[in-house]
């Protein structure tokens, strides 16, 4: 007897939450939060509409638990590097978090996406983002030493902040540019490890 197909709607409810989650930030990395529409999303997600309703009453409050799961993905892992550098200078400190970040964007490339579709706006949900998720990281990178390790002021700290937002993500988010106008493939395992040393000889020296 051939086997039943699994009917769409079947995930748990933690694990259709996980899934709607994941396909918004494709989604809303891909065409931006005006033209995702929340059908598509629970078609890539493979569950009904009535589901993602459920879940997410609009499509504002999917948008920020997409944000929401990005940036706490990002955080977990720079946390946990900058754990084994406890004593580590700060110069060296700030080169792992760098390369860290840059490795954990290569696997995120939707991450440079999701911010830049949003970046030039100014409404309720973009003033959300930045009070909530990009404040924190902006303070936590002058916690790091980042002014200290370059020999910069505090006041070049904005500078660095989006010199290294765009030096260690557009390359991953036009990965299809890259190839076909260097012949690099910067998805390859040596790429990556290339990309984030080269920012973080850029961005600390």
């Amino acid at each position: 007897m051939p086997a039943t197909k699994k009917k769409r709607g079947a995930p748990r409810r933690g694990e259709a939450r996980a899934q709607i989650v994941e396909s918004a930030i494709e989604a809303f990395a891909e065409r931006g939060f005006e033209a995702a529409t929340t059908r598509e999303i629970a078609d890539r997600a493979r569950i009904d509409q009535g589901l993602l309703t459920y879940h997410f009453p609009n499509k504002d409050l999917l948008w920020r638990a997409a944000a929401d799961r990005l940036f706490s993905v990002l955080g977990e892992q720079l946390d946990q590097r900058f754990s084994t550098l406890p004593d580590a200078r700060p110069e060296d400190r700030v080169r792992g978090a760098i390369r860290e970040y840059v490795m954990w964007v290569a696997e995120h490339p939707a991450f440079f996406r999701f911010l830049v579709d949003e970046g030039n706006l100014s409404n309720p949900r973009t003033r959300w983002l930045v009070d909530t998720h990009l404040k924190p990281r902006f303070s936590f990178i002058k916690e790091a030493g980042l002014a200290q390790a370059m020999d910069i002021e505090d006041d070049a700290l904005p500078h660095a902040f989006f010199a290294l937002s765009g030096a260690a993500g557009l390359i991953f988010a036009v990965s299809a540019n890259c190839r076909r106008l260097t012949g690099v493939d910067p998805t390859r395992r040596a790429a990556i490890e290339a990309h984030a040393d080269f920012v973080a000889d850029l961005i600390v020296g």
